[in-house]
């Protein structure tokens, strides 16, 4: 074996002898004339509301975040950036803004997406875009997704997205993680040709249980095959990194086109290392898709934790810069786009448990090892043998442990053509001839609660817009004038639920923080049907995930239909009593939690209060049902003993009305009141 000329000595996790095994020893060769696939790149998808509270963060801590995720050599720096199309359906953690509400409205100024989309070119102009639809509103197609007119929905966003955005979106996909249509596709991509968007390239099928089946249309199908750019499955490294064999006989590149995380912890972050790795070295994927590049979402919502970073509580500026973000950099500050995998033994799976990828420059002789050991128990010494013109210049060493991210270690000095290092276990590692990699120095503020109390009338607003801090979960709130010309609302818009992607319950939108204990939440509320309903919500501790079942949490409702309100502890209906109310007129209801003992106010007067064990801390909110409602002088404070009245029937301020009704406890059997 060739020994190295050693410049510095690694830290003592990473001496040849660990835990009082030998290290194993390895020779590898690196041949630049032994091509395997080219590289395109590590990206991240921003979907299913995965960003949403990311805009709403303040400056600089925004711009810091937005560093960390896209910045080239500095944090993650992204190369892929893939976003929902989005259709105002609930796609996981909330429902996205969609840039045509009906057949006839348009408005590419809706949502976060253009946003996010234009800070990655921002910091990164070689960023390739991608764009995929969920689900879509409920005029598309006469309730079918796979019509004309979705295929002109998406056709109409892509060119949005240029006119009004100045954003080049490279790659379009099917219908996420849904079973797919062949003649779709096939005419999807006639209309991206007729449309001026010969440039967008189709992937298919972005299915997740078996993200395979696609290949065998592809290879029976030329037309489809002309169509289709890349077949993109989901989660394959949750699996086994493989592809089928006969994916790997196609034209077309095989993708990863959305991959987990679960968590920010140091064992998650080794487990993404093996994905990227893995998913080219066993299953020849040359593209990894990260759902999310951040969980900016509240923490109790489903899959909390997706992000490469996390950044949920915007009132705060902080934000947590996850191991997951240097379990990244390892591979895409070192290697671009267009960079070539080595083969013949350059790209394998270690013997002593561990894998690596060799990447060679596509315009020099500069290359890049990317090597994980997570599991291994005793270290490793790799020899590798340069051959046919790669560079034999100085090896810079960068190194990730569960102690220290991405720190560069000293060089190593290839001797005669080969160069040794001794790796340790559970380390990532990227041995490189190339420069100018840095670990991003911002410092994220500390944690702080929601401050309370809390009040948004909606002045500050423009109409159409999404108010700081709430997180649609059905249906979209959005500013809106006062049917009454008295100044700004909230407004629930849509008529009608969309094409789901998962079960939805009624429209609903969160905001606050997961620690709120006892509080009041009060609106001014407007119903707009003769027979609907509109709530405020308290102490929403969880939802359900991809159902329709009701939040974890209290909710105090008033309904035009039935003429009465209804307090509901989720599905259970605690007490319920009548009251005078028809539509568009204003009312105020007022849902007091203090320790056990919920109190319903409305107009002003207690009308009950109830004692219930069921749920102790979360968020607030507002929702009615699939009609217009209007919501103004949202509010939320903290409680204290004695700062309100238990008494029944009595005003909450002297001089407000108490309007005749009567209250009576009951708990029947769990219904819907819509």
């Amino acid at each position: 074996m060739q020994s190295a000329a050693w410049k510095f000595l690694l830290p003592a996790i990473c001496v040849a002898v660990v835990a009082g095994f030998s290290a194993r020893a390895v020779d590898v060769t690196l041949d630049a004339h032994v091509m395997g696939r080219t590289f395109q790149g590590l990206g991240a998808v921003s979907a299913g509301a995965s960003s949403r509270l990311l805009i709403d963060y303040p400056e600089p801590q925004r711009s810091q975040i937005l560093d960390y995720l896209f910045k080239p050599d500095y944090g993650a720096a992204l190369q892929h950036l893939k976003v929902e199309i989005g259709g105002e359906i609930n796609s996981t953690d909330g429902t996205e803004p969609t840039h045509q509400r009906t057949a006839t409205d348009t408005n590419y100024n809706r949502g976060y997406e253009w946003w996010l989309m234009e800070q990655a070119v921002a910091r990164n102009p070689n960023i390739q875009l991608d764009s995929l639809a969920w689900g879509a509103p409920g005029w598309i197609g006469g309730g079918n997704y796979y019509s004309t007119a979705m295929i002109n929905y998406i056709c109409n966003f892509l060119n949005g997205a240029k006119q009004f955005h100045n954003l080049t979106i490279n790659f379009t996909g099917v219908h996420n993680e849904s079973s797919y249509q062949i003649s779709w596709i096939k005419s999807l991509r006639g209309a991206l040709n007729a449309n001026g968007l010969s440039r967008v390239k189709i992937v298919a099928a972005d299915e997740w249980s078996d993200g395979w089946t696609i290949v065998t249309n592809i290879i029976a199908d030329v037309v489809l095959s002309n169509a289709v750019y890349a077949v993109g499955a989901h989660y394959p490294g949750q699996v086994d990194n493989n592809s089928p064999a006969a994916a790997k006989t196609l034209s077309q590149s095989l993708w990863s086109s959305e991959e987990g995380i679960g968590g920010a912890s140091w064992a998650k972050a080794q487990s993404l290392a093996q994905v990227y790795n893995r998913n080219y070295i066993i299953g020849k994927m040359t593209k990894d898709e990260i759902w999310s590049p951040i969980s900016a979402y509240y923490g109790i919502l489903p899959a909390a934790g997706s992000g490469l970073m996390q950044a949920n509580t915007p009132w705060s500026g902080a934000y947590q810069v996850s191991p997951a973000i240097w379990a990244t950099a390892h591979t895409t500050q070192f290697a671009a786009p267009g960079w070539t995998y080595l083969e013949g033994g350059a790209s394998a799976l270690l013997a002593g448990i561990g894998s690596f990828v060799t990447l060679m420059s596509s315009n020099s002789t500069d290359y890049s090892i990317v090597i994980e050991t997570t599991g291994a128990t005793a270290a490793q010494s790799v020899t590798f043998h340069l051959t046919n013109g790669l560079s034999t210049g100085a090896v810079h060493v960068w190194l990730t442990t569960s102690a220290q991210y991405f720190t560069q270690q000293g060089d190593l000095s290839p001797v005669n053509g080969a160069f040794t290092i001794s790796l340790a276990t559970n380390c990532i590692y990227t041995l490189t001839t190339t420069t100018g990699q840095t670990h991003g120095s911002a410092v994220s503020p500390a944690m702080a609660s929601f401050p309370l109390p809390f009040k948004d009338d909606f002045e500050s607003y423009a109409n159409a817009k999404t108010p700081k801090y709430f997180s649609d979960q059905a249906g979209t709130f959005e500013t809106f004038t006062r049917t009454d010309g008295l100044g700004q609302c909230l407004r629930q818009v849509l008529p009608q639920i969309g094409l789901e992607w998962a079960a939805e319950w009624q429209p609903y939108t969160l905001i606050g923080d997961a620690s709120w204990q006892n509080y009041d939440v009060s609106a001014d509320v407007l119903i707009e049907t003769n027979n609907g309903l509109v709530f405020v919500m308290g102490r929403v501790g969880s939802v359900p995930g991809f159902s329709d079942a009701v939040p974890r949490g209290y909710w105090l409702a008033l309904n035009t239909g039935s003429s009465d309100w209804e307090l509901h502890s989720s599905s259970n209906l605690l007490a319920t009593g009548s009251a005078t109310v028809t539509a568009n007129t204003w009312h105020n209801l007022r849902l007091a939690m203090m320790g056990s003992v919920l109190s319903c106010y409305l107009d002003g007067t207690l009308v009950t209060n109830v004692t219930d064990f069921s749920y102790t801390f979360g968020l607030a909110g507002i929702g009615c049902g699939w009609h217009g409602a209007q919501f103004d002088n949202f509010t939320v404070r903290q409680l204290h003993r004695g700062s309100f009245n238990f008494g029944l029937g009595q005003p909450l301020l002297p001089g407000m009305p108490r309007p005749a009704l009567k209250a009576r406890l009951r708990l029947p059997p769990p219904r819907k009141p819509w």
